[in-house]
């Protein structure tokens, strides 16, 4: 029974060819859209996750109080109200695994006859722990070098090739602002930064060599902000008040006072932006749904129409014994077959459209197979439900009306 029906159903359509394509547009344009709008919405959310990685995992970031002079303050890290000591401290309290104190300056750096502008940071050997962050090439600096005020550097990856190219950095020695300083490794690739900073632009070296060399007599005592990694992000809520409590009793600053420190929780603001890239993915596979409503209404618009031309079809079969079920099946076949037809199409079309996006973008799109399936499931549940209406109205004419009609 099932193949007769499919049969008349391909006969159906290829006798108005251009209307059942037309009608098919609209699955393929809606399945199309949302298949590649949560393709790109999901590029976008996978983006962020990488970028909030890079930054390490379970961080806090403490930094330093602002200053206020002539009722001008400067941001967080103005003043000099954090040392190594408190990040001894914090070391001790439960649930943290590394503490690395920071402090930073932007420095020309010179090679040969090569020179370039970069971030650098001068912190503990627990630094690349806390960020997470690997040695491509060489070997880290360790606490012997921290203690000892040796002048040796760490580069990123990025700085490497401006100052090298394609020789091998290790071993040489580079100008920072005035002093020299060894290379002993490159550091492994992050990318951007939140902010879009290049975080392989970058330079690491002992917290004590760049106190006593780079950055001036206002930071030989103090560090402008201090990195905590946590065991887990279990322990960040509690952790993060112990710290609270144990710098305010350190710098005698009351519960009620103003710090003069910041604690920023990378991890919360990490779900901050993973949520607000989950949201962003949802509303344009939302927006494209729409265009499923459309191809909906389309096929609803166009199977009355058929209906009506084929009324003297209908009067004849019911004549000659089809019942009800048998032309409501009939019809609903033909809308479903439409409707999966045109999905099957909207499926190439959006999924080869999120690979040419990410071609030109130069990014990857991770295609979303539960969105793929999803669309093209509810592009067979709308032929099935915009079919519905026509195909009962068909299945209840009347058969000698049907015939008398012309």
């Amino acid at each position: 029974m099932l193949i007769p029906m499919l049969y008349e159903a391909l006969v159906a359509m290829a006798a108005n060819r251009m209307r059942t394509f037309l009608t098919m547009l609209g699955m393929m344009i809606g399945v199309a859209s949302v298949v590649l709008m949560v393709a790109i919405g999901q590029s976008a959310r996978d983006a962020v996750q990488k970028t909030i990685d890079s930054m390490g995992s379970h961080l806090f970031i403490v930094l330093a109080g602002s200053a206020n002079s002539g009722g001008v303050r400067s941001g967080s890290g103005g003043l000099n109200t954090l040392t190594a000591d408190d990040a001894k401290a914090i070391s001790e309290l439960q649930g943290v695994n590394v503490t690395a104190p920071v402090v930073q300056a932007r420095q020309q750096l010179v090679y040969g006859s090569i020179n370039w502008n970069s971030d650098v940071f001068g912190s503990s050997a627990d630094y690349l722990i806390a960020r997470d962050w690997t040695i491509a090439q060489g070997n880290a600096f360790d606490e012997s070098d921290v203690r000892q005020s040796r002048r040796v550097a760490l580069i990123g990856s990025s700085t490497a090739e401006t100052l090298f190219g394609n020789d091998n950095p290790i071993g040489q020695t580079i100008r920072i602002g005035r002093t020299p300083f060894e290379i002993v490794g490159v550091l492994g690739s992050k990318g951007q930064s939140l902010d879009g900073r290049d975080q392989d632009d970058t330079v690491i070296v002992p917290l004590s060599a760049a106190q006593r060399y780079l950055v001036g007599n206002r930071w030989r005592s103090s560090v402008r902000m201090i990195l905590v990694q946590a065991t887990s992000n279990e322990v960040m809520p509690q952790l993060e008040y112990d710290m609270d409590a144990l710098l305010r009793q350190r710098h005698k600053i009351p519960v009620e006072g103003d710090a003069d420190f910041s604690l920023n929780n990378l991890a919360a603001i990490a779900e901050t932006a993973a949520k607000t890239a989950q949201t962003m993915s949802l509303l344009l596979g939302a927006i494209a749904s729409i265009s499923l409503l459309v191809g909906g209404i389309g096929i609803m618009n166009i199977m009355l129409v058929s209906v009506t031309e084929r009324t003297r079809e209908i009067g004849i079969r019911m004549a000659i014994g089809a019942r009800q079920r048998d032309v409501l099946s009939q019809f609903l076949l033909e809308s479903l077959m439409i409707s999966v037809t045109g999905g099957a199409i909207g499926l190439c079309v959006g999924i080869g459209g999120a690979m040419l996006v990410g071609s030109i973008w130069s990014v990857t799109i991770g295609i979303s197979w539960s969105a793929v399936v999803l669309a093209f499931s509810i592009s067979a549940f709308t032929g099935v439900f915009f079919g519905f209406y026509p195909a009962l109205k068909a299945s209840r004419l009347d058969p000698i009306e049907a015939l008398r009609y012309h």
